[in-house]
């Protein structure tokens, strides 16, 4: 029976998996136009599997030569002789391993280069490259995987600039025989990587691979595409589930990261089904649950995003305003911070501003930031421990009762608003008393197409049950009233009747509290602090 994979490369015959023929297509049709380029994404999001599938689509037409820069030490990077030799060592051990189409003549000079005693050079290497391409019978396509363990050496570079000087060479001449193709994949864009002069200088602007071709084919997974995994794994178990719905949640969420797609699936047929029936974890209730599991754990994509935020102070300040003060920052491919965001999987471009990358990064990162201010002072995060029981009511929620408490909270810790006031600040407020109302239980995440300067809704999932809370600084009648009819077009799109408003209201003579409205078909639940 197959499994969800989340480690190494996904297997069709073994691991329940979108389809990448179209992506595969996509990319055949770069090699076929003789295309040189690199496959950056960030960790996790399937680039070997990719690769897999793509040696696998090439290998008729072509000789495929796939290696692997993780199996490279840094002593091979030392000097151009110790390269030339881990290089050719390394494409005799993969030939004996994987069978790669070496023929026995180029086998036997690689393994004669790697032991010679004398220094060796590129130049040996390419020598061989050339007899090679010029003779065989098939064109002949060069993969090189984890090239971020090279970047940052110079012989690396060097290679990179005899790669280059052959594709040139091809350009210019016809008849000459190189590399079909040469891809290079990694988290790291080497098509920006900048060639050095010496170690004492600063870099050259001229990259040594800046004859690549823009990448730009789409490596998320889409909904149609997570759905029929789901159907192939329907016809398996037999759950019932409606796929075409949970494939929605899952692209939601996830916004097509393949390690978060399978790492759901994987934890609601893993994990989720041990506490209820398949079916029933199957649902928006086994969903939710999952993506709770997913959110408390410590795998090595979260890890991955917080070593790069703790490196890059710069990136977490980005990242701190963008989503916790609904900073509008527009996309400039040119700005280093932003590119170094996209490169690390952290952002993406969303209508030309910078949004983060999915949902399930966004809580992670709101969990992080309210962590830090809990350090600093934890009022509302333990009047909200303290108070949670009263909430709670046939496993629903009392949401106008957590209005009304947090209300008096506030009130009682910060006494009346002053102008410095920023929504922020009440959002973070509200969310540090929410946390562990629905801790264990629900997840919460910030809906990013509402998310302004002007408003906010968070949206609660607890139990499979929705919860809308527009929160806002009050800014007159007029205002408040267009706040009103945005979220009730809002409910409509969850097919919800009743929302909640919190307004954060500088006037001293306002009225605390929560009030009932109607509003058109929808009942608002607003409260003012």
């Amino acid at each position: 029976m197959k499994t969800f994979n989340t480690t190494a490369v996904c297997i069709p015959s073994k691991h329940y998996m979108v389809d990448l023929s179209e992506r595969v297509r996509e990319i055949k049709e770069l090699v076929d136009d003789g295309k040189y380029f690199t496959i950056n994404r960030a960790r996790q999001y399937g680039k070997t599997t990719t690769l897999t599938a793509l040696d696998m689509a090439l290998s008729a037409e072509y000789d495929v030569i796939s290696i692997d820069f993780q199996d490279v030490t840094d002593a091979d990077f030392e000097n151009e002789n110790e390269f030339t030799k881990g290089l050719s060592q390394m494409l005799c051990d993969t030939k004996d391993s994987m069978d790669i189409p070496i023929p026995n003549k180029y086998y036997n000079q690689f393994q004669e280069l790697s032991d010679k005693k004398e220094k060796t050079k590129l130049n040996d290497l390419f020598r061989i490259f050339d007899r090679w391409c010029k003779e065989n019978q098939k064109n002949i396509v060069l993969i090189i995987d984890e090239v971020d363990t090279a970047t940052n050496n110079q012989v690396f570079l060097d290679f990179l600039g005899k790669l280059r000087s052959n594709y040139l060479k091809r350009e210019k001449n016809a008849k000459y025989r190189t590399f079909q193709s040469v891809i290079l994949a990694g988290v790291t864009d080497v098509k920006h990587l900048k060639s050095k002069i010496r170690p004492e200088e600063d870099s050259k602007e001229n990259s040594p691979w800046n004859i690549a071709a823009d990448f730009t084919i789409d490596m998320s997974l889409s909904e149609d595409g997570i759905k029929g995994m789901l159907n192939e794994y329907e016809a398996d178990h037999h759950t019932g589930m409606d796929t075409g719905a949970i494939a929605k949640s899952i692209r939601e969420y996830t916004n097509g990261y393949p390690f978060l797609v399978s790492r759901i699936c994987q934890l609601i047929d893993e994990e989720v089904s041990k506490t209820m029936s398949l079916s029933e974890a199957w649902t928006n209730r086994g969903f939710d649950e999952a993506v709770k599991l997913l959110l408390a754990e410590n795998n090595t994509l979260f890890q991955s995003l917080t070593k790069n935020l703790n490196n890059y102070p710069e990136l977490k300040a980005a990242i701190r305003s963008i989503l916790m003060e609904g900073t509008k920052l527009t996309w400039n491919p040119d700005q280093d911070d932003i590119v170094q965001m996209q490169m690390y999987g952290l952002v993406r471009n969303e209508h030309n501003t910078v949004r983060v990358a999915n949902r399930i990064f966004e809580t992670r990162l709101y969990n992080l930031f309210l962590s830090d201010e809990e350090l600093k002072n934890n009022v509302f995060s333990r009047e909200g421990e303290l108070a949670k029981n009263q909430f709670i009511t046939d496993g629903k929620l009392n949401m106008r009762l957590i209005l009304e408490r947090f209300i008096v909270t506030y009130t009682q810790v910060c006494g009346p608003l002053k102008d410095r006031f920023k929504e922020k600040d009440g959002r973070e407020q509200f969310l540090l008393y929410l946390k562990p109302i629905i801790n264990g239980t629900g997840n919460y995440y910030i809906e990013a197409q509402t998310r302004d300067q002007t408003r906010t809704d968070v949206i609660v999932d607890y139990l499979g049950q929705q919860y809308i809370i527009e929160l806002k600084i009050w800014r007159g009648e007029r205002y408040h009233a267009d706040g009103e009819k945005q979220i009730s077009e809002y409910l409509d799109y969850w097919n919800l009747d009743i929302g909640y408003m919190l307004s954060f209201n500088f006037n001293r003579k306002k009225e605390q509290g929560v009030k009932r409205i109607q509003v058109g078909e929808k009942v608002l639940f607003e409260g003012t602090a």
